[in-house]
């Protein structure tokens, strides 16, 4: 008595695509919403070549606040982050807080402005501005 027996099907269905997943701990996620605003206020400044820095420093009712700033030069230890056309510069001690975050542009009923979607931060004050890590 022979019993056959079938080799299991393969599975030739591609894996679905990983959901959007947030960017690495070395590294600063632009949206386009926020990279289109950023080219705006840069058209508006007529400073083409300018970045935003961003970074964090100490102070403000949490501990620390966020640095939000035209950087007409890059320092040799910045680190740049380019998406939509548009780049960021961070220096290399605000990235160990900063990395792994979004920056993104927001409009809302209560105005518009740029957001710090920060993972690493473990709280914040009422002002946005204000943050501990």
């Amino acid at each position: 008595m022979s019993v056959a027996m079938s080799a299991p099907a393969a599975n030739n269905a591609s894996p679905p695509p990983p959901a959007t997943q947030a960017p690495s701990k070395r590294e600063i996620e632009i949206t386009a919403a926020a990279a289109e605003e950023i080219g705006k206020q840069k058209a508006k400044r007529n400073t083409p070549d300018a970045m935003i820095r961003i970074g964090v420093r100490g102070g403000g009712c949490t501990g620390f606040t966020y640095v939000f700033e035209w950087a007409d030069q890059v320092r040799p230890t910045d680190k740049v982050f380019t998406a939509h056309g548009q780049s960021i510069v961070v220096d290399p001690k605000s990235l160990v807080y900063l990395g792994g975050m979004q920056l993104d542009f927001v409009k809302g009923m209560m105005g518009h402005g740029f957001k710090f979607n920060n993972p690493n931060a473990k709280g914040s004050c009422g002002c946005g501005e204000s943050v501990n890590f």
